[in-house]
């Protein structure tokens, strides 16, 4: 399994965010500064880390983002699920796709939903503090 770059991306401007924690809120702008990151890529990220909960956007006079729970609470597999959808690693296994050609007689598709749940695992037990470095 390979991570979309927007994924990796996502994890590097959320742990930027973590080691904000506790501090004054932090714009997008300063996100993309302190990762190397386009603007732009920071600002859909952090449109998509917002509508799934992750950060949380204040406008006006004080404003920024600022993480929407503590890091400790935030999991490898939430930020990779915020930008790719759910962990499924073959399309079979989606809901709602019907286009493998070997669907109706392939003996491994039944265990697909095993593998995700331990790749799924694996990734939620990496908190984002873990990730920032930050000390609790």
């Amino acid at each position: 399994m390979r991570l979309s770059s927007m994924a990796d991306y996502a994890v590097v401007t959320m742990s930027a965010a973590a080691r904000h924690c506790g501090s004054a809120r932090v714009s997008a702008a300063q996100l993309a500064e302190e990762t190397g990151l386009p603007a732009p890529t920071v600002q859909k990220l952090v449109s998509r880390l917002t509508a799934a909960g992750l950060l949380r956007s204040v406008r006006g006079a004080g404003g920024g983002l600022k993480l929407a729970r503590p890091a400790a609470a935030i999991s490898l597999v939430d930020i990779i699920e915020a930008v790719e959808g759910p962990i499924a690693l073959t399309p079979c296994v989606a809901t709602g796709k019907h286009d493998c050609g070997l669907e109706s007689t392939c003996s491994v598709r039944p265990h697909w939903g095993v593998v995700n749940a331990a790749m799924r695992g694996a990734l939620a037990d990496v908190p984002l503090t873990r990730l920032a470095g930050v000390v609790l």
